[in-house]
């Protein structure tokens, strides 16, 4: 019964599921028509607000820290002295059952500490691990190593709570609510806490007898050969002075120290948690990156390996920005697109069902959003506003979308690609062990 419905699954999303970057147009086509028919605006001016500098080109900034989230922590995790680490990890699993639960707690830690570094480092995990449990069915390994990032919008790098915690902005309205009462809120690390310890084991639950085990392509775990470097021209031995390498780290990590004294000056050392920008987290992965390479010049090389990733994000985000500026768009009475949602939310809501509402739409429209920042340019103008209108706190209402959007990724294979790439599979490898993985997150959320 478990075979028939995965498999069904993968079918219907071999099936059905196009390209993630044909949902920003179809839902684009979406918006512009209800716009229209719920403002009574017409279609010229729809076409402006979707076009212009306040729709279309919104997002620039935000859709280069996201690249940099992905782009700065696939760079680290690469590092040679970090893949020994996860080698000396890798070492502790000693049966199919050592191997599932190491990979699915280190993955769910990584992805909590950031969402880029802990995609490529569950998956280069996995692969050490299948290099020493040779009888470990590889595809639910690598489902385990992606199913952590199930908790990354709940941590330190969310974008959505790094985003509202230096004040948001719709409209004429700010929303702010601090990391201390998004990211670090008990009741997330509650629920962070319980997929951590519960999870793994969920997810050896699943292993497939002997008889239906896969097991590794041995092809698969051949690394390419390190990248040999020629020192001779006074250019290359630029690119590899330490000289330049020490003072660039010890830059970098000047101003992470003197940026968090700072802080504690002002706020005391409670205000830490609140200081987690999206800038700070970059900076810090950004430099860190280049402490672990040990070199400036395989550094380089490793962003440019990992900014194809990013292809992805800067495609889809100004279509997400033109998405926003059509739905916040608003008629000669004030009446936008965005407004008439959240009087509909606000109609059949109460401050209990609201933010489960909100969770279980957010996991509907990933499907047409694959990205945390781009679902929070369409959802947040709707939810920000109605949730005030319900005096429903702004932290409470930004991680019920944040939950909802790493919920149903799970099942969008958008953000497993780095992953696959890694582990030599496709997406309907892990597929079906994910669905089990989507149905066991959403209880927690839910409940």
């Amino acid at each position: 019964m478990f075979k028939k419905f995965t498999n069904g699954c993968v079918r219907v999303v071999n099936r059905w599921l196009p390209d993630p970057f044909l949902f920003a147009i179809i839902l684009s086509i979406v918006v512009y028509v209800a716009a229209m028919l719920g403002t009574q605006q017409g279609p010229v001016a729809m076409i402006k607000a979707w076009g212009n500098t306040s729709g279309f080109w919104n997002l620039l900034a935000f859709s280069m820290q996201m690249a940099l989230v992905l782009v700065l922590g696939s760079a680290m995790a690469s590092a040679k002295v970090f893949k020994r680490f996860l080698g000396a990890i890798a070492s502790t699993a000693k049966n199919k059952k050592s191997a599932i639960l190491i990979t699915t707690f280190v993955s769910v830690i990584c992805c909590w500490l950031n969402w880029g570094f802990g995609l490529i480092a569950g998956a280069l995990l996995a692969k050490e691990v299948a290099r020493r449990v040779r009888d470990v069915d590889y595809r639910l390994l690598i489902a385990s190593a992606y199913s952590g990032f199930v908790i990354w919008h709940a941590g330190l790098s969310g974008s959505i709570p790094l985003t509202i915690s230096g004040g948001y902005t719709i409209g004429e309205a700010t929303y702010q609510a601090g990391t201390n009462l998004t990211i670090f809120h008990p009741m997330n690390l509650l629920m962070c806490a319980v997929i951590l310890i519960v999870m793994p084991f969920v997810n050896y639950a699943m292993h497939p007898d002997t008889e239906h085990t896969i097991t590794v392509d041995p092809a698969l775990l051949v690394d390419e050969a390190e990248k040999e470097y020629s020192v001779s021209t006074p250019a290359e031995k630029m690119e590899h002075s330490k000289i330049l390498w020490i003072i660039t780290i010890v830059a970098g990590f000047a101003y992470i120290v003197f940026y968090f004294i700072d802080v504690v000056q002002k706020s005391g050392p409670a205000g830490i948690p609140n200081s987690l920008n999206l800038n700070i987290v970059n900076f810090i992965f950004l430099f860190v990156g280049v402490l672990l390479h040990g070199d400036l010049r395989k550094y380089v090389d490793a962003i440019g390996e990992a900014a194809s990733g990013a292809a992805g994000i800067l495609l889809q985000f100004p279509f997400y920005a033109g998405i926003m500026g059509m739905m916040v768009a608003a008629n000669a009475n004030g009446v936008s697109l965005a407004s008439i949602i959240s009087d509909f939310f606000v109609s059949i809501s109460n401050n209990v069902t609201f933010p489960l509402f909100t969770f279980l739409s957010a996991g509907i429209v990933n499907f047409f959003v694959p990205s945390g920042g781009g679902q929070w340019a369409v959802q947040g103008p709707i939810v920000m506003p109605a949730a005030s209108k319900m005096g429903i706190e702004a932290g409470r209402a930004c991680m019920a979308i944040a939950w909802g959007d790493q919920w149903t990724n799970m099942i969008q294979p958008f953000w497993a690609l780095p992953a696959l790439g890694v582990a030599g599979l496709s997406a309907k490898d892990i597929m079906g062990y994910l669905v089990i993985v989507l149905i066991f997150t959403g209880l927690v959320a839910c409940g």
